[in-house]
């Protein structure tokens, strides 16, 4: 097994470190560094930018426009963006619809959609959970009935991240009510957001952001051709999509820019008139996140490596990624909300120099990172997963 890297991939992250320290725009950086809500504007024009360097899709065939690189490569370039504070393109589009398309779509839909995915022209946004169906998704019950060369959609996904901003959805929607497993009569279709028939109504969560929404549908038409895959066979589609999407929810780069943010923060607050990392209870704490976060780490070079050898997708084991990614996430915001105690809650209006900004947006902060265990599958679904299908239990 190796775990380290050759003299010639630390020279492409150096590549990678200096193109976005000379690229990223200032102001999308604050707002990243500063957990503030990206707009659409924002998300837009960072794509342009990644499209005109040719790395907008680096995981791509290089015929639809990918880099080229390799495995190691990718992980590089993802970790130098957690790093640096740049955003991840919202991942529906280049990564998790476009998937789909390059192993099931035809060549009319791929023609069509990958090359306006690439370029940043469509805001794509995922329709899977409903009320009665998240983590157990495959008790959906939106329906598309088909009508000649149209299916009419209705019924309603809720939890959609994004939803206000998308221009097309990709919708698990159940076809044949009659299936005798839950599993069955489900397909896989790509709506136009614009089409009559749909309503998308904000969640406001707890940090009193509006980043996801439910969408409704009502009797909406749907062109036949617009279907991924075969007629009740979208679970097929689902499970594959779902091994794309928690691949790279280890989010080790960002998890390690945030550390770092801690270690500062800690050294400037003040607790009996020393600075907070002279207290050893905390330091204890904080060494804690850093030994996990180092554990993580580790174990995603590890299924980098067994991926670079066999050139194979990793297997359902990939969920324990998932599992500790995102607890460190919120372990991290946890010790941020420590360090500054009450200076963490939201104010509606900082006066200047009374209020710090960046600590005052600590608690929305830590409320919106509680939602990282439940997305793509619950923690407790990705254990289940491996007991099930790593374990034999």
């Amino acid at each position: 097994m190796d775990l380290s890297y050759s003299p010639e991939e630390q020279v492409f992250r150096n590549e990678v470190r200096a193109w976005l320290a000379g690229n990223l725009p200032d102001d999308i950086r604050a707002k990243v560094l500063g957990y503030q809500h990206l707009s659409k504007e924002d998300f837009i024009r960072w794509h342009k930018i990644l499209a005109a360097k040719g790395w907008a899709v680096p995981h791509w065939p290089v015929e639809w426009g990918g880099t080229g690189w390799d495995i190691t490569q990718r992980y590089i370039y993802e970790e130098e963006f957690g790093l640096a504070g740049a955003p991840g393109l919202p991942s529906f589009g280049p990564a998790m619809c476009a998937s789909v398309l390059l192993r099931f779509g035809t060549p009319e839909q791929k023609a069509r959609f990958l090359p306006r995915i690439r370029e940043g022209d469509d805001f794509w946004v995922q329709g899977y959970s409903e009320p009665g169906a998240g983590s157990d998704l495959a008790a959906l019950k939106m329906r598309a009935e088909r009508r000649g060369e149209n299916y009419h959609v209705t019924g309603q996904k809720i939890w959609t991240t994004l939803g206000h901003y998308g221009d097309w959805i990709f919708c698990l929607v159940r076809t044949d009510p009659t299936a005798e497993k839950r599993q069955e009569g489900i397909s896989f279709l790509l709506v136009d957001m614009n089409t009559p028939g749909i309503t998308v109504r904000p969640l406001i969560l707890m940090d009193g952001g509006h980043e996801v929404n439910e969408v409704f549908f009502d009797d909406v038409v749907v062109p036949v051709e617009n279907l991924v895959h075969e007629e009740n066979k979208g679970w097929t589609v689902a499970k594959y999509l779902l091994g794309h999407e928690r691949m790279g929810s280890g989010n080790v780069g960002a998890s390690r820019r945030e550390l770092g943010a801690l270690r500062e923060l800690a050294g400037r607050e003040l607790k009996n008139g020393k600075p907070l990392m002279d207290d050893p209870r905390f330091r204890d704490r904080l060494s804690r996140v850093e030994i996990e976060l180092a554990a993580l780490e580790l174990t995603s070079m590890r299924f980098l490596d067994k991926m670079r050898r066999s050139g194979q997708p990793p297997g359902a084991d990939v969920s324990m990624l998932k599992i500790r990614g995102t607890e460190v996430q919120q372990m991290i915001t946890e010790l941020m909300m420590q360090a500054v105690g009450p200076r963490a809650q939201p104010f509606k209006a900082v006066d200047a120099g009374a209020v710090d900004p960046f600590t005052s947006r600590l608690a929305p902060r830590y409320m919106n990172m509680r939602k990282t265990s439940i997305y793509a599958g619950s923690n407790e679904i990705q254990r289940n997963i491996i007991a099930k299908m790593t374990l034999g239990l």
